[in-house]
C-alpha cells in the first residue's frame, strides 16, 4: 500500500499552466516523453489529449499487437528494459509499462497535463509568418524572449478553450491514430449501399477482447489492406472463428503487395548485416551526397540489387508467397527503405493453410455492393463485416490546429513534411516536429532528434539559412525518391547512421562511436551507441 501511494505521488501530473511559458509539447507518446526529458531545463508543458501517456501504444493497438523489433533495439539510451534479454517482442502492455517507468525515473509526470487536447494554435510573431526570410524565425533564434504561439486547450469535462502563450512549440502528435484514412468511392458505391457493418481499424482498437470476438465470430469478414495492422486484424479474426460453431474465414482484400518477414534471420544470417551497419549503409544513396559518392553509388547498384535478391530468395523459400499470389513485383529494398517491412505474427500462414484466411487481389477501383465488396473484375466477395485497415492521416492532425498560412506548408510538393534534420520546418518559425520521420527504431530516431533540439534551444549550434535548409530537405526527398517508389513515408532506414552522424556533428559530439574500426564497420548501431557524451 505504501509503495502504491508513493508511486501515485510520484505520478502527480501538472494541474495548472502559467499564462506564458517557454516551451509547449503537444502529445504524450514516445516523442513527447523524449522531448520532455531532453527539454526539462525549460520546464516544458506537455499537453496530452487523453487520460494516459503512451500515444498509439495505449490507444491504437489490438490485443495481439506487439513491437516489431527486439527490446534492445527499442529503448532509450539512458533507460534499459528491465528484461532486455527476453527474446520475445514486447506486447503493447509491456511497452506502456516501460514508458511509464521512463517517466517515473526522470520525473516527467510533473510536466504532463492529461486530458488536455490542443484544438487551436495562433501565431503571435507578426507578419503572418511563412515568409521566405534569410534566417529561420527571422533571427535564427528558437527562443526569442517573447511569446510566439498561443495554444488553445480544451480540458476533459469542460466546454471552454483556455489559451496559453509560448515561445516555442514542439509538435509530437504522431503520424498514427486519431484521424483514419478513409477510401473515397463514387456515388452509390460506398459503404452506404452495404447492408452490413463497416469499421475502420481505429474503431476496432477501442473494443475489449470479448467485444472483438463477439463482433467477428460467425461473420463473413473482409479486411481491406495488407500492412501490419491489416495482417494482425486478419489473424485475430481467424482465431475468433477457428473451431467456433458457424465460424467463417476472413478474406483480406490486398491492394498493394509488400514484403513480409518471419524473423530477423535471413538464411541463418542476422538481418542487421544487410542494412544496419556502417559498411552495409555505405552501399546506399544518402541525401545531398557529392559527385564522387554518387558515382560510387551508381557502381554499387548491382551489389544493392544482389542484397535485395538474396533476402527475397529466402522469403520466397520460407513463406508461401507464390502459393497465395503474395509475392511483390518490386524489390525488397523498396519496402525496407520506406519502413513498410512487416514482421509476421506467429501462425498467420498456418491460418491461411487451414483456409481461415483468404486473399483477394484488388486495385483502387474496388467498391461496396449490397452484399459485400465488388472487385474490378466483377467478382463479389460476400461480407457481413468490412474492416478498413487503410491507415491514418497523421499530417492532418497538424494541419487541423495550425493557422494559415502554415497549414498549407505542412506538406510540400513531394508529399512529405519538409523537415530539416527531421525536426525543423524551414518556413514555420519557432516550432519543431518530432515523430514524423520513420526508421527501424522510431524511438531512437525521436530521442536523438529531441537531444538535437535541446542543443538548438540551448545555443550549442545555429541553424543554416532558410535557403540552405530548403535545399537540404529537397535533396533528402530526391534521394528517397530514387531509392523507393514509396518515398512519401519519409523513412531513413537505409541511411540512418549517416543521419545520426549529422546530428552528432551539429552537437559537437563524437561521430564514430564504436571505439574500434572493426566494430565501426561491421557491428550494428543502436541506442546504446548514442549515450550522451
Amino acid at each position: 500500500m505504501a509503495a502504491q501511494q508513493q508511486q501515485e505521488q510520484a505520478r502527480s501530473t501538472r494541474q495548472a499552466v502559467p499564462a506564458s511559458s517557454r516551451v509547449a509539447i503537444i502529445g504524450g507518446g514516445i516523442s513527447g516523453l523524449a522531448a520532455a526529458k531532453q527539454l526539462a531545463a525549460h520546464d516544458p508543458v506537455v499537453f496530452e489529449a487523453t487520460a494516459s501517456i503512451g500515444g498509439v501504444w495505449k490507444h491504437c493497438v489490438y490485443r495481439s499487437t506487439r513491437l516489431q523489433t527486439p527490446r534492445p533495439d527499442y529503448e532509450f539510451s539512458d533507460y534499459s528494459w528491465r528484461n532486455r534479454d527476453d527474446p520475445t517482442f514486447p506486447t503493447h502492455a509491456e511497452i506502456i509499462e516501460y514508458l511509464e517507468g521512463y517517466a517515473d525515473t526522470f520525473g516527467l509526470w510533473r510536466y504532463i497535463m492529461l486530458g488536455a487536447k490542443v484544438v487551436d494554435i495562433k501565431f503571435l510573431g507578426g507578419g503572418g509568418g511563412g515568409g521566405f526570410t534569410e534566417l529561420w524565425s527571422g533571427t535564427g533564434e528558437p527562443l526569442q524572449g517573447k511569446p510566439m504561439w498561443e495554444v488553445g486547450v480544451a480540458t476533459a469535462g469542460s466546454d471552454t478553450v483556455q489559451y496559453y502563450q509560448f515561445e516555442f512549440v514542439v509538435m509530437c502528435a504522431g503520424k498514427y491514430g486519431d484521424v483514419p484514412r478513409m477510401p473515397v468511392f463514387p456515388p452509390g458505391k460506398g459503404p452506404e449501399v452495404f447492408r452490413g457493418q463497416v469499421m475502420h481499424s481505429l474503431d476496432y482498437c477501442k473494443l475489449s477482447e470479448e467485444e472483438t470476438v463477439e463482433l467477428m465470430r460467425g461473420k463473413k469478414v473482409v479486411v481491406v489492406g495488407y500492412k501490419k495492422s491489416a495482417i494482425d486484424l486478419a489473424l485475430e479474426c481467424a482465431q475468433a472463428n477457428q473451431g467456433a460453431e458457424g465460424g467463417e474465414a476472413c478474406t483480406m482484400l490486398v491492394r498493394t503487395l509488400h514484403w513480409v518477414v518471419p524473423s530477423y534471420s535471413i538464411w541463418g544470417l542476422p538481418f542487421f548485416l544487410f542494412y544496419s551497419t556502417r559498411l552495409a549503409q555505405f552501399l546506399y544513396e544518402r541525401p545531398n551526397q557529392g559527385i564522387l559518392r554518387s558515382m560510387l553509388c551508381t557502381l554499387m547498384k548491382p551489389l544493392r540489387a544482389g542484397v535485395s535478391k538474396f533476402i527475397e530468395s529466402y522469403l520466397a523459400w520460407k513463406l508461401p508467397l507464390d502459393k497465395y499470389g503474395l509475392r511483390p513485383d518490386h524489390p525488397f529494398v523498396e519496402d525496407y527503405a520506406s519502413c513498410q517491412m512487416a514482421i509476421l505474427p506467429d501462425g498467420f500462414f498456418d491460418m491461411a493453410d487451414r483456409d481461415m484466411i483468404r486473399f483477394k487481389r484488388a486495385s483502387a477501383g474496388w467498391c461496396f455492393s449490397r452484399n459485400g465488396v465488388l472487385l474490378d473484375d466483377g467478382t463479389e466477395v460476400e461480407a457481413d463485416l468490412v474492416f478498413l485497415a487503410t491507415g491514418f492521416e497523421g499530417k492532418d492532425k497538424v494541419r487541423a490546429v495550425l493557422p494559415d498560412p502554415f497549414r498549407g506548408l505542412v506538406v510540400d510538393r513531394s508529399g512529405m513534411m519538409p523537415l530539416y534534420r527531421g525536426t525543423i520546418h524551414p518556413l514555420i518559425p519557432n516550432m519543431a516536429f518530432v515523430g514524423y520521420v520513420e526508421s527501424v527504431s522510431n524511438l531512437h530516431t525521436s530521442e536523438l532528434r529531441c537531444r538535437w533540439l535541446a542543443g538548438l534551444l540551448g545555443g550549442r549550434f545555429a541553424l543554416p539559412s532558410v535557403e540552405d535548409m530548403v535545399r537540404h530537405v529537397d535533396g533528402e526527398a530526391e534521394a528517397m525518391r530514387r531509392t523507393t517508389r514509396f518515398y512519401r513515408r519519409h523513412c531513413i532506414s537505409t541511411y540512418s547512421i549517416h543521419d545520426s552522424d549529422a546530428m552528432c556533428a551539429d552537437l559537437g559530439s563524437r561521430v564514430l562511436r564504436k571505439g574500434n574500426w572493426l566494430a565501426e564497420l561491421f557491428a550494428p548501431y543502436n541506442n546504446q551507441d548514442y549515450k550522451e557524451d
